[in-house]
C-alpha cells in the first residue's frame, strides 16, 4: 500500500490525509501506512515519507505537524493508525538511488533497475538501528497510535534473514542466529523507544519464495525468538521484488520454490505457511495477502488460524470494502486483475515464460493499483476504466518525475 505522493523533501502531504480519511471512513479496524523510510538515500520509491534523524528537513517542526495532520486524518473513523517503518536496502530502484546498501554486495537482477548493492558497514548498521528506534518515537508523539516494523518481502531487515542476499562472515551474517540478529535488535530497540504500552508490530515473510532463500523452518525459528520481544502483533506475508508471492504473483522460475498444492487452492496466499507459524507463536496472528471473500475471512479466523485479517489492493478501488464486508452488504471483491485490458490482450500473459515479460505484467498491474490511490489521495474516484499500459506509462512517469524533483531538493541544500 505503499502512496508515493510525498512532497519533494519526502514529508507527508494533504494527499495523505485525503487518502487515509477516505480508509479511515471506510471500516478497518486498524490502518498500515506504506512503508515510511528510515533513510532518505535507499528509498522503495521517491514519493515515499522519509523519518530520516541524519536528515533535518525530514523530521523538522514542519515535517512533524504534517505528520500529525497525516495521523489526525487517518483516525477520523475510530480506528488505529499504525505506521510502518523501513528501509528498502538492494531494492531500492536506480532512479533513486546508484549504490544501494544491503548485507552483501549481491544484485537484484531485474529489468535493469536495480543497482549493485553496497555492503553495510557494522557502525551504519548500528545507525540504522537507532534510526528505527527514533522513527518510532516520532510517530508515536505525532499522534500515530502504534508502529509497525517491516521486515518481509526482500527489503533491508527481511534481505539480512536471506543467505541469498547475505553473505556476511562477521556477526551479523552465516547462521540463522546472526541473520537475525539486526531483525532482533530493530524489534527491541523499538520496544524500548517507545516504552511498553505502545503497540509494536512486526511484518515478517512466511517465506521467501526463493531456492536458497529464507525458509518457513526458519520462518519458525525466528518467530520463537520473537515470541520473548514484547511484539502486539506479527503480519506474515511473503516473497519479494524477485519472487513477488506477495502479490500473487511467481517471478524467475530458474529460482522460485514451488507452492504447495493445498495453497492454491485457496483464496489466501499464506494461510499454509501460517500453520506452522500459528503453532509456535504467543503474539497476536496477522495474514495479508489473497483474501477476498468474507467466506474465505471467517473460515481463517473462526478455525483459528490467524487472529486478524490483511487486507490491501482490495481497498485501492474500493475503499469501503471493510465497512460493506462487516455490515453484511458484500460477500467479497473480485481480483480486478482478471478483467484489465493487458490480460485480455494475452501479450503479457501470466504464463508466459520469459521472465522479463512477466514481471513487466506484475509490474504493470501494481501500476493500475498504484494510478488509483493517487486518484483516492486527489479526491477523485477509481476508474475501473483504465487498463495496464496506460496505467504503467502514467505510473513510470511520475516515478522518473518525482525522483527528479526528489533530487533536485536533496541537491540545492548541498549547493
Amino acid at each position: 500500500m505503499t502512496e508515493g505522493v510525498a512532497d519533494p523533501l519526502l514529508r507527508a502531504t494533504p494527499r495523505h490525509e485525503r487518502l487515509y480519511r477516505t480508509w479511515s471512513e471506510g471500516g478497518a479496524g486498524l490502518l498500515l501506512t506504506g512503508n515510511v523510510q528510515i533513510d532518505r538515500t535507499d528509498l522503495e520509491r521517491p514519493g515515499n515519507v522519509a523519518i530520516d534523524i541524519s536528515e533535518p528537513r525530514t523530521v523538522s517542526a514542519e515535517a512533524r505537524e504534517r505528520l500529525r495532520a497525516w495521523a489526525r486524518a487517518g483516525t477520523v473513523g475510530g480506528n488505529h493508525l499504525w505506521m510502518q517503518i523501513s528501509q528498502a536496502g538492494w531494492q531500492s530502484p536506480r532512479y533513486v538511488t546508484r549504490e544501494p546498501r544491503a548485507p552483501s554486495d549481491v544484485q537484484l537482477r531485474l529489468l535493469g533497475n536495480y543497482a549493485r548493492p553496497r555492503p553495510l558497514e557494522e557502525s551504519e548498521i548500528l545507525d540504522f538501528i537507532n534510526r528505527f528506534a527514533q522513527a518510532a518515537i516520532i510517530a508515536r508523539d505525532a499522534g500515530f497510535t502504534g508502529v509497525e516494523v517491516h521486515g518481509a518481502h526482500g527489503y533491508l531487515l527481511s534481505s539480512f534473514l536471506s543467505p541469498v542476499t547475505n553473505r556476511r562472515t562477521d556477526a551479523w551474517g552465516g547462521s540463522l542466529e546472526n541473520r537475525a540478529r539486526f531483525l532482533l535488535e530493530v524489534v527491541r530497540a523499538v520496544r524500548r523507544a517507545v516504552g511498553p504500552d505502545f503497540p509494536v508490530a512486526l511484518k515478517l515473510n512466511s517465506d521467501d519464495f526463493r531456492k536458497g532463500g529464507f525458509t518457513n523452518a526458519e520462518c519458525v525459528d525466528v518467530v520463537r525468538w520473537l515470541n520473548d520481544e514484547s511484539l502486539d502483533l506479527l503480519e506474515l506475508s511473503g516473497g519479494s521484488y524477485e519472487q513477488p508471492r506477495l502479490v500473487g504473483a511467481e517471478g524467475r522460475a530458474d529460482s522460485a520454490v514451488e507452492l504447495r498444492p493445498s495453497t492454491r487452492a485457496r483464496e489466501a496466499y499464506f494461510l499454509d505457511y501460517a500453520a506452522a507459524v500459528r503453532a509456535v507463536a504467543r503474539m497476536p496472528l496477522m495474514v495479508t495477502g489473497g483474501f477476498r471473500t468474507r467466506a474465505g475471512m471467517e473460515a481463517a479466523v473462526v478455525g483459528e488460524e490467524c487472529d486478524m485479517i490483511g487486507i490491501g489492493r482490495p481497498l485501492c478501488w474500493q475503499p469501503d470494502f471493510p465497512r460493506r464486508l462487516l455490515d453484511r452488504t458484500t460477500n467479497g471483491i473480485e481480483r480486478i486483475e482478471d478483467r484489465l485490458n493487458i490480460r485480455r490482450s494475452g501479450w503479457l500473459s501470466p504464463a508466459s515464460p520469459i521472465t522479463a515479460i512477466k514481471m513487466l505484467n506484475t509490474f504493470g498491474a501494481m501500476s493500475w493499483y498504484y494510478c488509483q490511490i493517487f486518484r483516492l489521495a486527489d479526491g477523485e474516484p477509481p476508474d475501473l476504466s483504465r487498463g495496464i499500459l496506460s496505467t504503467l506509462r502514467e505510473y513510470l512517469a511520475d516515478e522518473i518525475a518525482t525522483a527528479r524533483r526528489v533530487r533536485r531538493a536533496f541537491d540545492e541544500r548541498v549547493s
